[in-house]
């Protein structure tokens, strides 16, 4: 497949392609799809023929630079009008969202904004046999279909809402954040975190608990759960296994993935966690990114016994704790090229027909970096793959959201960009945005922050709510009126 690539109606030859996948009309990230960009044209190489997209990280005039799909096309030798085609599936999206969303009444200004969208867009296709004019109304068309996508989703979101507020819906730990442990007996950080949380996450690693065989060193985990304990806060910990390189204990890591002696291994160690703590802990992340933290690229079969024998090993401890199994990346973009993965429904559909026992599924959604899976999209693609696994019929936790507040890696292009740079003012919309999609969502239970104070150790630079020395960033405003919004009835 073949796109031609305009930028203000000529061949773009200086295009910069950036987070290029392909997918097929099942939605999966194709494997092993080489996508390459000369004098204008994108040219995908799969490894085999299908109807089948791309997307990739598309610059937008006065909006930002975010991943945008394709439709699903036929392969045929004439390139297509990338322009042309993302503008389709924009507006596409948009018009199947509102359907199923019921979106028909109170429409107001947004239907203008609509049907110029969908004007532009046919004169575009009329426009087919003059490339240049055709991406120069696709272009427009696709100006005024994001604008259209966000509100939309924005406008459901705030209704539903609204009415979930009102019919008491919300849990006391509907609002989270991960605590930093080394920030326990802050009293400034403490006051903070209580002003605004009513569920906190507690990280645990096993490669620093057990670092050698039998030997644990439960210090800092206790002295977190002694403190929090006490302000009766609830706690989810985890995740208690995770196949990343850096949560794996050296002596693990020279069993050279042994399968069976590192399943006994981490048996072993989740019941000694659990049945620690389980008077104070009553929800685990059990097992994090097994779809594509694969350290050792153990197969199909071995991802899901292993995730069986995680989650069988807290249950033989307690019947009582509630189960969560973390999905890394829910787009799948990685799926493309790191080998010993597995696209994320592939591997939830895995789970519940595998019989898995568990209670939750928890994504970690970050965002504003040079990576696959963290540059942005717009909100109407987050709320589209949030209702995408309600299908699992499964309880879904935020578990982990990082939005930089400014700029520091020095990628901007290349990290994307949501109606501009990063920046206090801009974090503080998203996460007001995202915060009433999450959490309108009736499957949702929780959304958790990553980090109350910026760290420099953050995946994401100045994700924080708070700047290094406590001072309340717009963005912990913003969480504290949703909080007064949801509880102050």
């Amino acid at each position: 497949m073949k796109f031609e690539v305009f930028k203000k109606g000529k061949i773009d030859s200086d295009f910069l392609l950036c987070g290029a996948y392909a997918f097929g009309s099942d939605g999966l990230v194709i494997r092993r799809a080489k996508i390459e960009f000369k004098d204008g044209v994108i040219e995908c190489k799969k490894p085999y023929q299908a109807t089948s997209g791309i997307a990739l990280l598309w610059p937008i005039e006065g909006f930002g630079r975010v991943i945008l799909p394709t439709t699903c096309l036929p392969e045929r030798e004439k390139p297509y009008n990338l322009n042309v085609e993302i503008a389709r599936a924009k507006l596409m999206q948009s018009v199947n969202k509102r359907e199923e969303w019921s979106i028909f009444d109170n429409f107001g200004a947004l239907a203008d904004i609509s049907r110029e969208a969908q004007s532009l867009f046919i004169e575009a296709i009329e426009n087919l046999s003059s490339p240049s004019t055709a991406s120069k109304l696709a272009d427009e068309s696709l100006r005024r279909s994001i604008i259209l996508s966000e509100k939309l989703a924005v406008k459901q979101a705030e209704s539903f809402f609204v009415a979930k507020s009102s019919s008491h819906g919300f849990s006391r730990g509907c609002l989270g954040c991960r605590i930093d442990p080394a920030m326990i007996y802050n009293s400034a950080y403490m006051e903070k975190l209580m002003e605004l949380f009513g569920f906190v996450f507690l990280p645990v690693n096993w490669a620093q608990i057990e670092r050698q065989k039998g030997s644990f060193d439960f210090s800092l985990i206790d002295a977190c759960v002694s403190v929090l304990s006490k302000r009766k806060i609830a706690i989810c910990a985890g995740p208690l296994l995770c196949f990343s390189n850096e949560n794996l204990p050296e002596w693990v890591l020279k069993d050279e993935g042994e399968f069976e002696r590192v399943r006994e291994s981490a048996y072993q160690f989740i019941v000694k966690m659990v049945s620690r703590y389980s008077d104070h802990i009553r929800s685990w992340i059990v097992v994090s990114g097994m779809n594509m933290q694969n350290h050792f690229e153990f197969n199909f079969e071995q991802v899901l016994e292993m995730t069986r024998a995680a989650t069988m090993a807290v249950k033989a401890v307690s019947n009582r704790v509630l189960k969560i199994v973390e999905i890394s990346n829910p787009w799948g973009e990685y799926y493309s090229a790191m080998p010993g993965t597995i696209p994320p429904v592939m591997y939830i559909d895995m789970l519940l027909q595998g019989g898995i026992s568990f209670d939750a599924f928890g994504f970690r959604l970050q965002f504003g970096k040079n990576q696959d899976g963290m540059r942005p999209r717009d909100m109407m693609e987050i709320s589209a793959i949030l209702d995408k696994f309600t299908l699992a019929n499964k309880a879904l936790y935020i578990t982990g959201l990082e939005i930089p507040s400014e700029n520091v890696s020095g990628d901007g292009e290349l990290a994307g960009q949501w109606h501009g740079q990063w920046n206090d003012l801009l974090q503080s919309r998203w996460l007001e945005q995202f915060y009433k999609i999450a959490l309108s969502k009736p499957f949702i239970d929780s959304v958790v922050y990553s980090n109350l104070i910026d760290n420099p150790g953050s995946e994401i630079p100045k994700s924080g709510l708070m700047t290094e020395g406590f001072e309340p960033k717009r963005s912990y405003l913003v969480l504290k009126r949703i909080h007064e919004i949801i509880f102050n009835r």
